[in-house]
Order: structure tokens, then C-alpha cells, then sequence
């Protein structure tokens, strides 16, 4: 398995594998408005332009992605394929985003399916669960250094 800052180019597939596994995992819990919102979002140049995306590569086929905004603060996307998961490899990928943030600290917004992930890497719940333009979450934080 091999991890990396993703260049420009590799990015687009990134994007696609949110999307792939948003579709399996997360939009069951959603409403056309959410999956419509959250797609959106990846197709938006202004957003994705704003994000340092890290990746996990098997061989050549990216199977994680972690994405960061706000100066590298914030967790915009955070994604396994479902074949991968429990393999260590979003562990890896919150290690590579937390190596870059000067801050000690990560805000997320997390959806219900990722929750349990978020609380196991050490986040907190800051508020109770939210809808948003159709977008399920719970804003949480964590203090890493």
C-alpha cells in the first residue's frame, strides 16, 4: 500500500471514489436534496480547489482519501473504498493529514455512517447532530498534539 500528497491530476479520482463509496455508505441516511448537495460539492472547482487531498494507493488504484480545508483544519472528505476498510488505511491517512497540521487541532462535520470512525481517532461531539441542505452531521473536534 502506498500513501502520498495527491497531485492535481490524481485528485479527480479521489473525488470519484467519495462519491463511490458515499453512494454505498452514506446515502442510504440521506435525501435527493443531501446526495444532490453533497455531489455538488465534489463537482464544484471552487470547493475542491481549496482542499490537500492525501491518498492510498493499491498499486495504481486509489483506495483511501483524506481531504483537508480551513489551512489544513478541517476535514472536508474522508473516504475508504468498503473492501478496504478495517485495514488501518484511514488510520494512516488522519496520521498524514495530522503530520501537516500545524494547529494540533481537526474540526469535521461527520456524517452518521462515520461517526463511530471519528470518536475512534480521538474526535469529541461539539454539538448535536444536524441537517443542513440536506447533509446529515454531527460537527466535532480533536486535539491531536
Amino acid at each position: 500500500m502506498d500513501f502520498k500528497t495527491l497531485s492535481d491530476t490524481e485528485v479527480k479520482s479521489a473525488l470519484e471514489l467519495a462519491w463511490d463509496v458515499f453512494q454505498k455508505y452514506e446515502a442510504p441516511d440521506y435525501s435527493e436534496e443531501g446526495m444532490n448537495t453533497f455531489h455538488g460539492c465534489l463537482k464544484d472547482a471552487d470547493f475542491t480547489s481549496m482542499l490537500k487531498c492525501y491518498g492510498a494507493f493499491d498499486g495504481t488504484k486509489i483506495v483511501g482519501m483524506i481531504a483537508t480545508r480551513s489551512e489544513g483544519t478541517h476535514i472536508a472528505l474522508f473516504f475508504v473504498n468498503g473492501s478496504y476498510h478495517k485495514h488501518g488505511i484511514g488510520k494512516k491517512l488522519f496520521s498524514m493529514a495530522c503530520a501537516d497540521n500545524k494547529s494540533g487541532t481537526f474540526t469535521v462535520n461527520s456524517s452518521p455512517y462515520a461517526t463511530e470512525v471519528y470518536h475512534h481517532l480521538g474526535f469529541i461531539d461539539t454539538d448535536t447532530q444536524k441537517v443542513q441542505d440536506g447533509l446529515i452531521f454531527t460537527p466535532m473536534v480533536c486535539k491531536f498534539k
